[in-house]
Order: C-alpha cells, then sequence, then structure tokens
C-alpha cells in the first residue's frame, strides 16, 4: 500500500486545485486532458493512503469533505513554499528572482506603480512581476506570509521578528467626506458622534485572512455599508450611499470638483504614517529586483507621488 508521502505529490496537489476549480471530475479532466477515470483512480489512491474520504460520493458535483477542503487549503500552502524554495534557488543562481510580487494598499497611487513598472521591465531582466491587491492589515499580512515580496501603503508599523524590515512612505490625513446630496452635507459641523450614528457608514473590508482585521472610524451601533476595495467606497460615497473618512490624498481631486464635501467632526483628523516593508535581510543577499525597488523608494519624489491623488481607469 502507498503511504502519504507516495502519493501528496505537488502533481496530485495541483490536480485537487484543478478539480476544486473546475467544480468536477469530468471538467477538471477536460482541462488536464485526461479521462475522468484517471483522475478518480489518482483520488482513490491518495484516499487509500491517508484513510479517509477527500469527497462525498453522494453529490454529483465534485464536493469537499471537511478532510479534503483541509487537504486542499494545506495544498495550496506546500505548493506556494514549493514555489517559493524555487524562487529563492534561481535568485542564488542568477541574482534575479523568477517572480517579485508587491502588494499594493488601497491608498496607494496606481499611475505610479504602473510607471514604476514599465521602468522596471525596461530592464528586461527574467523576473516577472505580479500585484495584489490589499487593505489595511491584509497589505502587511501578504509580506509576512510570503505571498508578497514588497508591500506599498503599510498602515501598521512593520515588525522585525519574522525577517520584515520597513521604511516610512509618508504621513497620511483621513478626513470625513460625503456627497454633496447627503443629508450631513448641511449638517452643522462639527458633527458629533451621536449624529453619524444614525446615518451609514461606508468601510473597506479588511484584506487580511486571519483574524478580524482592522477599522477606521467606525461607530459601535453604526450601520455599515462594506465594501471591498478603496475605489468601491469612493464610489459608494460619491453616491451618497454613506459617509466614511478617506485618506484626504484620495479625496482631493472630487473635493476640488464639488463631488464631495469635507466635513469636521468631533473626532480630529486621524494622521497614520504609512510605510513600505520587504522580506529580506542584508543588501547581499536580496534579489536583484528588490534591490532596483527599494532603490527608487529612496527618492523623495517617488514616495511623494505613490501617496499622490489616487487614480484608477
Amino acid at each position: 500500500m502507498q503511504t502519504a508521502r507516495d502519493v501528496l505529490t505537488p502533481d496530485a496537489l495541483a490536480m485537487l486545485q484543478a478539480i476544486e476549480g473546475a467544480g468536477s471530475f469530468a471538467a477538471a479532466a477536460r482541462q488536464l486532458g485526461v479521462v475522468p477515470s484517471a483522475l478518480t483512480y489518482r483520488v482513490r489512491q491518495i484516499e487509500d493512503a491517508l484513510d479517509v474520504l477527500l469527497y462525498d460520493r453522494s453529490s454529483r458535483q465534485a464536493r469537499l469533505t471537511a478532510a479534503g477542503a483541509e487537504l486542499l487549503r494545506e495544498g495550496q500552502r506546500l505548493l506556494t513554499e514549493i514555489d517559493a524554495v524555487a524562487n529563492r534557488v534561481k535568485r542564488v543562481a542568477t541574482g534575479w528572482e523568477s517572480q517579485f510580487t508587491v502588494a499594493l494598499d488601497g491608498i496607494v497611487n496606481r499611475t505610479t506603480v504602473m510607471e514604476l513598472c514599465e521602468s522596471f521591465f525596461q530592464l528586461q531582466s527574467p523576473t516577472r512581476l505580479k500585484l495584489r491587491e490589499e487593505t489595511l492589515s491584509g497589505t502587511l499580512e501578504a509580506l509576512t506570509a510570503g505571498q508578497a515580496d514588497l508591500a506599498l501603503g503599510v498602515a501598521l508599523e512593520p515588525t522585525t521578528s519574522a525577517g520584515v524590515h520597513g521604511k516610512a512612505m509618508g504621513m497620511v490625513t483621513f478626513i470625513y467626506v460625503v456627497a454633496p446630496h447627503h443629508p450631513l452635507a448641511a449638517a452643522p459641523e462639527p458633527l458629533g458622534d451621536e449624529l453619524l450614528l444614525r446615518h451609514r457608514a461606508v468601510a473597506v473590508a479588511d484584506s487580511v485572512q486571519r483574524g478580524g482585521g482592522v477599522t477606521i472610524g467606525l461607530l459601535a451601533g453604526q450601520d455599515v455599508f462594506t465594501v471591498a476595495s478603496m475605489q468601491a467606497k469612493l464610489d459608494a460615497q460619491l453616491r451618497g450611499l454613506g459617509g466614511g473618512f478617506v485618506p484626504e490624498c484620495l479625496a482631493r481631486p472630487h473635493l476640488e470638483a464639488g463631488r464631495l464635501v469635507v466635513k469636521k467632526t468631533e473626532r480630529p483628523p486621524r494622521v497614520i504614517r504609512v510605510s513600505y516593508a520587504w522580506r529580506g535581510g542584508s543588501k547581499s543577499s536580496q534579489g536583484r529586483a528588490l534591490q532596483w525597488w527599494l532603490k527608487q523608494l529612496e527618492s523623495p519624489a517617488t514616495r511623494s507621488a505613490l501617496l499622490g491623488p489616487v487614480q484608477w481607469k
């Protein structure tokens, strides 16, 4: 009988991911270019070796059991680790990372990021570039969890306990804004908590994967409209669907155009120190892609541009 080590290969874990993504054995078999019976046989080999059932046989769909779902989660982690090992090996051999991932918080100016990416591609390095959209504490978590090599717009103080280093990008002021047609636009200032509590707040969901995440400027018991990104939060507030605190750099062009109104509250504006953070020790141990990005971030003009008015296409 085969052991767990015999059957839990990277190919087998990737196969389980393919089945989950396709939704059925037949669909996954078409994607992988094999017959469905071949997938069924390999799954049974894994089940026999682990002495568990991975799929609910009473369903026509490929529905995972609790054990199967856990194997899928851990399998994804193992495949990520394998990719990380391959990345480190390639970096040792050539000096360039095979892939370099940048986690971007919602407050970071995308136009400036794309300009940096354009300059990086002009190097014609072998490194593949990947951008991740994150919010709040999820930006730092992407780095500490090994899912990113560099994080821009970290609102939490980077820790060195996990080999993470950080430097300041600048200060970001959060201001309370509403659309001109929102009831609070004409309310006398400063707005007190009792008044704010009677109106819906728009909040961005923290992209952190573990724990409850953090929130900014919400009141206990307040009606909250939660959206997935800073772009969606801005859109909701422009439509008058609620109010909330947003970075002044993000709101500035809409304030100047009259599409948003800033309102003073009894609570003072929140000023947050924003950083960029990266994984890696001394410069000699850093990949060449990381070295290039860190060199660009040494420029005060670049850091300032990254915290300028956020623009989305």
